[in-house]
């Protein structure tokens, strides 16, 4: 029992971190920001339609993402059919990746002007935060749905040797693929 106490009394003795620190917040620095949502890297993750882990559920499930496809096209000995399928499906993803954030960063900036001016109420709120919440979506959908296509231009053999070159553990895996068959690949 009195050993109890002293491991206690230890414990609550010893200065934790967390609670040393002034009180400042994890936010610290962050009110210099254009756009105090976003930091420059967010901002120019969206602009540039990169995937911004946007596809991790798709990509660590053995669904592909026609990016990293190209650049392993040697490794995974793509046909030119499906180079040419995947190329399109990385320009569609791009453009409408490019032109959904574009429209994000746009709607945070305004979003961050209507606290730094005072001029937020409920209601606006309300709508412009449904309004990024959609395209969010959207964009999340776009870069989901672009590895969804590679699964149907890829092998399962392809699949498999992606996840690997990827380094994904586990990746020989059970795949249920519904893709087309290339000749000679499987």
């Amino acid at each position: 029992m009195i050993r109890c106490f002293i491991i206690f009394g230890l414990i609550v003795a010893i200065p934790c971190p967390a609670f040393a620190q002034s009180g400042q917040s994890p936010y610290a620095g962050q009110e210099k920001r254009e756009i105090k949502a976003l930091s420059q890297e967010d901002v120019e993750g969206y602009l540039s339609g990169e995937g911004m882990g946007f596809a991790k559920a798709a990509e660590l499930n053995h669904y592909p993402g026609p990016k990293h496809v190209l650049e392993l096209a040697r490794e995974l000995r793509l046909e030119k059919a499906q180079i040419d399928q995947t190329k399109s499906a990385y320009d569609r993803m791009h453009k409408e990746a490019v032109s959904l954030g574009r429209k994000i960063v746009e709607k945070e900036g305004f979003l961050d002007h209507l606290f730094a001016s005072g001029k937020v109420d409920a209601e606006k709120l309300r709508k412009l935060t449904l309004e990024i919440g959609t395209l969010q979506g959207e964009l999340r959908a776009a870069h989901l749905k672009a590895h969804l296509e590679m699964k149907q231009i890829l092998t399962s053999h392809q699949i498999q040797r992606y996840d690997e070159l990827r380094g994904y553990k586990g990746a020989g895996g059970e795949q249920k693929h519904q893709g087309h068959q290339h000749g000679g690949h499987h």
